[in-house]
């Protein structure tokens, strides 16, 4: 059973505890937008790979089916992890995830905003009685700290994560971006 068991430990994302002044969990900054995900399956997975690819939440439900030999629906969103757990670099994979939160005004009181993370860039849009945008560039700031969307060098960066993040939020047809 231990052998042909497929065990993952993953959680919802966490809260802010004053990171950027801020208290919920809502947000598109990095503290509360990863998750831990460990998985082990001795017959597929080969113990302590550590992979850098985006992996998200949408991506657990065709991966379990994949695992149990079931064929993946059409309209399931995410993609399979299994040629990833199992080392291999699919052509196809992610590189980059759009995000949405549009439930204010509400309980949390986060503002309405939408956004784009590639491996390296995160575009974010606050909108609705809002317009703010902020960019920030994950690799010299991972904290997020230095809001870079008013630098005209970044306006060729900008105006192509603008571009991906209309082709995502076709993609997943939102009408809300």
């Amino acid at each position: 059973l231990r052998q042909d068991t497929l065990v993952v430990y993953t959680s919802d994302n966490g809260f802010f505890l004053g990171e950027h002044g801020w208290f919920d969990k809502r947000f598109m900054y990095e503290e509360s937008l990863r998750t831990p995900l460990v998985m082990r399956y001795p017959r597929g997975i080969a113990p302590g790979r550590v992979r850098e690819e985006m992996a998200l939440n949408i991506d657990l439900a065709p991966t379990f089916l994949d695992y149990a030999g079931v064929a993946i629906p059409a309209e399931i969103q995410g993609g399979s992890l299994r040629p990833l757990l199992s080392g291999q670099a699919p052509a196809q994979w992610r590189q980059s995830f759009y995000y949405h939160y549009y439930e204010y005004p509400g309980a949390h009181m986060v503002k309405r905003h939408y956004g784009v993370r590639t491996l390296r860039w995160k575009l974010i849009h606050f909108y609705d009685d809002i317009d703010a945008w902020e960019l920030y560039d994950l690799q010299k700031d991972p904290h997020e700290m230095h809001d870079l969307y008013s630098d005209p060098a970044c306006a060729p960066i900008i105006a192509e994560l603008q571009v991906e993040l209309q082709r995502l939020a076709r993609y997943y047809k939102d009408p809300h971006s």
